[in-house]
């Protein structure tokens, strides 16, 4: 089974200062500055992270809701190995499906 994260609330896919400090520190990437107000840093974009990072997974695994940032609720999901798959959304509220080929 591949792991991916997905963001269950509407507001958008975003990690706690929590989840962005162990990211960051885990893998050398610097910060900037953390914004209250905006809760993020300036330097660091959580929305880059690949979804299913393994990193990722074990930060949302183990922290639970305290990995999710202020807009988000961040769950790990399975679905079957040798899906091809993409997030969809709707107004930040996410979920997984199977890529498909469209012409237009």
């Amino acid at each position: 089974m591949q792991k991916i994260v997905i963001n269950k609330r509407h507001g958008g896919f975003g990690l706690s200062k929590l989840a962005s400090d162990i990211f960051c520190d885990t893998k050398c990437i610097v910060k900037g500055t953390w914004d209250d107000s905006l809760q993020y840093y300036s330097g660091f974009d959580s929305s880059d992270i690949s979804r299913d990072d393994p990193l990722l997974i074990e930060i949302v695994t183990n922290l639970g809701t305290d990995a999710s940032g202020v807009f988000s609720k961040l769950v790990v999901v399975e679905i079957p190995d040798g899906v091809e798959w993409e997030i969809s959304d709707n107004a930040g509220f996410e979920w997984i499906a199977e890529k498909h080929r469209t012409w237009s």
